[in-house]
């Protein structure tokens, strides 16, 4: 071959390149900047639990907390059209009570917890909760309510020594779920106004964990805990129970419940 004809077929070829290389960096054929992000006004609605007040009979019935329990919102998303690229931030305001947020930005298929703990000067009030959700210029917003009544934490001594009872056998049984008894959790009163059966909630880094008990004699002193794994996960996915405390049964698999206990 020539040098005359391999100069010129190495000449198309840089001119092709230098082509394409020149398309690539043209904007998009809509004529919007590269920096546009996508579906950032894109439409959802988020969805709570538990959702309270119920209304029942035309009456407003409401939870109850006490001054200083972590009442524990749950907050999923839910997309209108498509799956969208940009997550949702949850924001949310409780006059009269501290509002902590866990795992603020979610897409859809996760879920944010909203922590609200009233003040000793809500007792006897009605503490409203106002949960905001934002992506891009678009909101959605729902309000829950819940009564704080007086009371204080007499429950948390008890029910721990029952989570140290389930922890030691979950490590041992179902190791699967990364439960030890080096495993830090966080404790705190729920339904402060039943009084056979006593309910309390732990949260570890990963898992939420509610524990009820029968507070009877034997054989009647059951305990019972389920287990939502935080953030991905609505509902219980695990459950065992104590058949008598005092006999020091072996915990077992249970039915696992449809909801959350709050």
């Amino acid at each position: 071959m020539s040098n005359k004809k391999l100069a010129a077929i190495l000449g198309g070829c840089i001119a092709a390149i230098i082509a394409i290389v020149a398309i690539a960096a043209l904007p998009p054929a809509s004529g919007e900047p590269d920096d546009v992000k996508p579906n950032e006004n894109s439409a959802f609605h988020i969805n709570v639990i538990p959702e309270t007040p119920v209304q029942t009979n035309g009456d407003s019935v409401f939870k109850y907390s006490i001054a200083g329990q972590h009442f524990v919102f749950l907050v999923r998303i839910t997309d209108e059209t498509e799956e969208c690229e940009l997550p949702v931030t949850i924001s949310a305001k409780a006059p009269g009570a501290e509002v902590v947020i866990y795992y603020s930005n979610i897409f859809e298929g996760e879920v944010a917890e909203v922590v609200v703990i009233p003040t000793p000067a809500s007792v006897g009030q009605i503490i409203e909760v106002t949960i905001t959700g934002t992506r891009g210029s678009v909101t959605d917003e729902k309000v829950a309510k819940f009564e704080v009544a007086e009371g204080e934490d007499d429950r948390q001594e008890y029910a721990t020594e029952l989570l140290d009872k389930f922890v030691s056998w979950l490590a041992t049984n179902h190791p699967e779920l990364g439960i030890t008894e080096d495993t830090a959790w966080n404790g705190t009163m729920v339904s402060p106004v039943w009084l056979v059966v006593s309910h309390y909630l732990f949260f570890s880094e990963e898992w939420e964990l509610h524990i009820e008990w029968h507070i009877m004699v034997p054989p009647y002193d059951w305990a019972k805990i389920d287990l939502r794994h935080r953030f991905d996960e609505l509902v219980p996915s695990y459950a065992f129970e104590i058949s008598s405390v005092d006999a020091n049964s072996e915990p077992v698999a249970m039915e696992v419940p449809e909801t959350v206990w709050r």
